[in-house]
């Protein structure tokens, strides 16, 4: 079970804290209006009406206890980078910010995020499959089923061709494709890492140990390989 903090109740926010809940993790949702708490005390592992942008109250949260902090809040771009600002300060372990367009990702950039959200592109399903199953990149979910899911290459795999390791008769999963990991700066001079899809993956595929290999396969049969690798 891991622990999160997510600061703003709205679609976004609330759809991730329950999907993060019925996974079994332990939830606290922040927002400032009792309205959207109230909706969620039932919903959630715990509800908090506070003001997010006051440090000395974010201070007393255990922090140190959490493993993720995510910082849906969406309408108020200024509120936003402020909360962001003040859990960067209080040195939590993995800070993600949701950006609202392109300057806003810059300055969130700037403050140091550990990763960035765009909830107009990516799903609360999406993020709760990524921050719960260790390795998983990046998920798309084709049914209630089956998946494809992106995950970083486990190292005992490093060098070797997609023959070599058998995945599709070990595991039955399909690698569909291998991604490279590169690093470039951005504009306000943070290292960014960028990925490039290195096309459809052959049986002849070397996998790199900081590659990303894009498997397709049963839901039970991914959940069972990341755990195991």
């Amino acid at each position: 079970m891991m622990k999160y903090i997510i600061v703003g109740l709205g679609s976004f926010g609330s759809s991730l804290a329950q999907k993060l809940t019925e996974l079994g993790n332990e939830v606290i949702g922040i927002d400032t209006n009792m309205k959207k708490v109230d909706a969620l005390k039932d919903k959630i592992s715990h509800t908090i009406c506070i003001d997010a942008t006051d440090q000395f109250t974010i201070s007393g949260l255990p922090l140190k206890d959490t493993d993720v902090v995510i910082v849906a809040i969406g309408e108020d771009q200024g509120a936003n980078v402020m909360v962001t600002a003040i859990f960067k300060n209080l040195q939590v372990k993995r800070l993600i910010s949701r950006a609202i367009n392109p300057l806003h990702e810059n300055v969130l950039q700037a403050i140091g995020v550990h990763e960035i959200v765009h909830p107009e592109e990516e799903t609360a399903e999406r993020w709760a499959k990524k921050l719960c199953l260790r390795g998983v990149v990046d998920s798309f979910e084709l049914s209630d089923e089956y998946s494809i899911v992106e995950a970083n290459v486990p190292y005992r795999y490093s060098g070797r061709t997609i023959q070599d390791i058998n995945i599709r008769e070990k595991h039955n999963l399909l690698v569909l494709a291998t991604i490279e990991k590169t690093s470039i700066v951005s504009k306000v001079g943070k290292e960014k890492i960028v990925a490039k899809v290195q096309g459809v993956a052959t049986p002849s595929t070397i996998l790199n140990v900081d590659d990303i290999m894009v498997l397709f396969g049963a839901n039970s049969d991914i959940n069972k390989f990341l755990k195991t690798h």
